[in-house]
């Protein structure tokens, strides 16, 4: 699976460095200063690495835990975000992170303490509020975890929070770690879900809708909490139809009393992420959508935005209460 391992000099004697290196004997090992020589060099080819991703072991310094973009929360008012790895196993050609950063290769920040040391100062700022941290916004949560070990690390550490809530937002099936301990009441495990159709155009490498709804209905089944990401909602000309299937699809399958949250966005892309992505695939068929640029964001024309969050938000008043119903904003 990882031909290249790319280690900083400043983590090569690190006990989750020489791990990783025993899960990889035959790879080939590169000692570099700083990832970002590496990873940040303009003129690399993210489409073909992307076939064969190097893994880069580094360090993280500082901004361990930032605070999340207005509108992404699922009810707290306290949000932040942190960021184990950049860049994703799967291949969703809507992906941010193909326009955001120069390489394909993973970055694994190895320092998990460092990253608990902060979140555990930003909890102690307001120990009687509840804070919220999302992991997943530069990567899948769990797609490596039987090379990475995040959620094994972090669970335990979280735990020791008395307001801290941690989400975990995955496409993976990768929930071994998970079952093998005792739910957690304040760990969202949030999937992130498309129409068979959509996923299967747009979602390379992912597993199937099936397969995802498998994982989450045993951690469900467990007492795990779980959450529903449509996030992008994708247009089609019979979006109504494919979501409508969808939403019967999932709630045939899962508990929606007992959901966490399930949470709406429609596609929308920085405006320079677009353009380089739009470079790197310029026959998409999702480029070609009825798309707009606004205030530098290009998304849905706001007319038809809004009708597919109304749309698909009337599909799942069907199924859930409102309290569990939130619009992911750009």
């Amino acid at each position: 699976m990882i031909d290249t391992l790319y280690i900083e000099a400043a983590v090569a004697g690190h006990s989750r460095t020489a791990a990783i290196r025993a899960r990889f004997p035959r790879a080939r090992v590169v000692e570099c200063a700083r990832y970002g020589e590496v990873f940040n060099p303009r003129a690399q080819n993210f489409r073909l690495q992307k076939q064969r991703p190097a893994l880069i072991l580094a360090e993280k310094y500082r901004k361990f835990a930032l605070p999340a973009p207005a509108g992404y929360g699922i009810g707290g008012t306290r949000n932040y975000y942190f960021s184990h790895m950049l860049n994703c196993l799967y291949d969703c050609r809507y992906c941010f992170l193909q326009g955001m950063y120069q390489s394909a290769n993973y970055v694994l920040f190895v320092n998990f303490e460092d990253f608990q040391r902060e979140i555990d100062q930003i909890c102690a700022e307001t120990p009687n509020e509840a804070v919220y941290f999302f992991s997943g916004y530069d990567c899948d949560s769990l797609a490596l975890e039987p090379i990475t070990g995040f959620a094994e690390q972090f669970l335990p550490f979280f735990e020791t929070l008395p307001n801290a809530w941690l989400e975990l937002r995955t496409k993976s099936t990768q929930i071994r770690s998970l079952l093998t301990r005792r739910p957690w009441p304040r760990c969202v495990v949030a999937f992130s879900l498309a129409p068979d159709a959509v996923a299967e155009q747009v979602e390379a490498k992912a597993p199937s809708l099936a397969k995802r709804l498998e994982a989450a209905a045993k951690l469900q089944q467990q007492g795990w909490p779980i959450g529903l990401r449509f996030d992008p909602l994708i247009y089609q000309h019979d979006y109504r139809k494919q979501y409508r299937a969808l939403f019967q699809q999932v709630f045939a399958t899962l508990d929606a009393e007992t959901l966490h949250s399930v949470s709406l966005g429609t596609f929308r892309l920085p405006e320079a992420y677009y353009k380089k992505m739009h470079k790197l695939y310029p026959d998409e068929r999702l480029f070609a959508s009825p798309l707009q640029t606004s205030a530098g964001l290009v998304s849905y024309r706001a007319d038809l935005e809004q009708s597919m969050i109304a749309d698909c938000s009337e599909m799942l008043r069907q199924y859930l209460d409102e309290a569990q119903l939130f619009r992911c904003m750009p």
